[in-house]
């Protein structure tokens, strides 16, 4: 996805432009899913692929009703370990394990929510910056259960 600066677009190009960002996360697992072998790596991957699935339909469907709907609870970003900063991102190979599995989706998401960062920063006092806001805080929260997952099996005092 082309960088963006802290700008707002209309809100159909603003919802385009997540949707695409969503399903190239879902490409991405699903490209991971054909590499992989490791049963614990693919069900990473399938999981995460589901989730970036939600979304796009979650975004689509925010296009026809021109708001999105539900979702009321979580608005907020939950902390992360930010363990993208630690964890190297590697080039996904046949006999990559669960470890590697966990790397490379957690880097996928914290891209995720760097992405909606800017549009809410961007969108900042627009209709649509709710939506955006309500991404980021789903993004996080899918962000910090896969860093707790690195935590409790790959994390040295675990």
């Amino acid at each position: 996805m082309a960088e963006q600066g802290d700008v707002c677009y209309t809100f159909e190009a603003a919802i385009d432009m997540a949707t695409k960002m969503e399903d190239e996360g879902f490409r991405a697992y699903l490209a991971a899913l054909r590499i992989v072998k490791d049963k614990a790596a693919r069900e990473i991957f399938k999981e995460a692929a589901l989730d970036e699935l939600e979304h796009k339909h979650q975004l689509e469907k925010t296009l026809i009703d021109g708001e999105m709907k539900g979702g009321e609870g979580l608005h907020q970003p939950v902390p992360t370990m930010n363990l993208d900063y630690v964890l190297a991102k590697r080039e996904l190979r046949p006999e990559s394990d669960a470890r590697e599995a966990l790397a490379y989706a957690i880097h996928l998401e914290k891209g995720s929510i760097d992405f909606y960062q800017r549009m809410s920063k961007g969108c900042e006092g627009a209709p649509m910056s709710a939506l955006f806001k309500k991404m980021l805080a789903d993004e996080s929260r899918h962000l910090q259960e896969l860093e707790d997952l690195y935590e409790r099996h790959f994390m040295a005092e675990n």
